[in-house]
């Protein structure tokens, strides 16, 4: 009864959608699974092999989730949901882990030999995972939702991608809580801050042009650089980052005679559903510096308006 308690208790633990223990007792499916792996598991280790085979392919009918009996699954796991689960029989599945729909953890070899992964206590596996081969998952490590995992993973990483790549750590204690790291935002990020501090050095070189000419670049450039320090605080809601840092602000006029400005935003499309709230941002921040007379955003489709920039290329290469 302590086991079936604490089975229960897993399923209240994990499952903010478990509302009574009549419930858990009958409509979960991932909770029957488990039940009848132990029975299955209990005549394997006996070497009654025919017999745990048909216990586990029954419950295989009953409740979508294939447990072969020769694999070792710990206390507290909870399967959630459950159809399409695939355990290999030289698995190991320690305590407190957390499996989603569609995990598979599989074998990549055709010898009767360790040839299934080693699941540390506390891990988190995502949708649609697959953990390939006699490999290790450290403890409370998150798989992310259809990561291919094929090599080894150190505890409290967090895998993402296809081949699965170390995208980052996680809470202690493997918290599901936590947000998981978008490692294609990362790159980007990282791609736009070196764009950013390429074009602070393109804007110095520009302000130590020599002779007349280089005067008046210098005072439109500090006129244009008022405009952008301005625009930091418009913050882009999808991502959490600001336009400037975004790259969203591809170019920044100011009309040195009559203080009228035009900033080029630069979105995916025009069609894109921040459009109008970005641009009205942007305009009022900009309206809002002393001097300026009136701001016109102007919204450019990729691809960009790479006349203007090739046109500051070559006026840097006659320099």
């Amino acid at each position: 009864m302590g086991r079936l308690r604490e089975d229960i208790d897993t399923v209240f633990a994990r499952d903010p959608a478990a509302r009574s223990v009549l419930e858990v007792l009958f409509l979960y499916p991932g909770l029957h699974a488990i039940w009848v792996h132990r029975l299955a598991h209990w005549a394997w280790a006996r070497r009654l092999f025919f017999f745990g085979r048909l216990v586990s392919h029954l419950g295989r009918f009953l409740t979508g989730v294939e447990i072969h009996p020769g694999a070792v699954i710990g206390r507290r796991v909870f399967i959630d949901h459950g159809m399409g689960v695939v355990v290999g029989e030289t698995a190991e599945v320690g305590d407190d882990v957390l499996i989603y729909m569609g995990v598979v953890l599989g074998g990549t070899a055709l010898v009767a030999e360790k040839r299934h992964p080693t699941i540390g206590d506390g891990v988190v596996i995502g949708s649609g995972a697959s953990v390939l081969g006699p490999i290790t998952v450290g403890d409370c490590a998150r798989i992310g939702a259809g990561s291919v995992v094929v090599r080894p993973v150190p505890a409290g990483a967090t895998v993402v991608g296809v081949p699965g790549r170390i995208a980052g750590g996680c809470a202690p204690g493997g918290a599901e809580e936590s947000v998981m790291p978008d490692p294609v935002l990362r790159v980007v990020s990282r791609l736009l801050d070196r764009e950013n501090r390429l074009d602070e050095r393109l804007r110095a070189l520009e302000r130590s042009l020599p002779g007349p000419g280089g005067e008046e670049a210098r005072i439109e450039l500090a006129r244009e650089d008022e405009v952008r320090d301005a625009l930091h605080p418009v913050i882009d809601p999808e991502v959490g980052i600001d336009v400037v840092d975004l790259g969203l602000i591809r170019e920044i006029h100011v009309d040195p005679g009559t203080g009228a400005a035009t900033v080029d935003l630069v979105l995916t499309t025009r069609g894109c559903p921040l459009v109008d709230y970005l641009s009205e941002q942007v305009r009022r921040r900009a309206a809002s510096l002393p001097g300026i007379t009136a701001v016109e955003v102007r919204v450019l489709d990729e691809p960009w308006d790479w006349e203007r920039f090739q046109g500051r290329s070559a006026l840097l290469r006659k320099v």
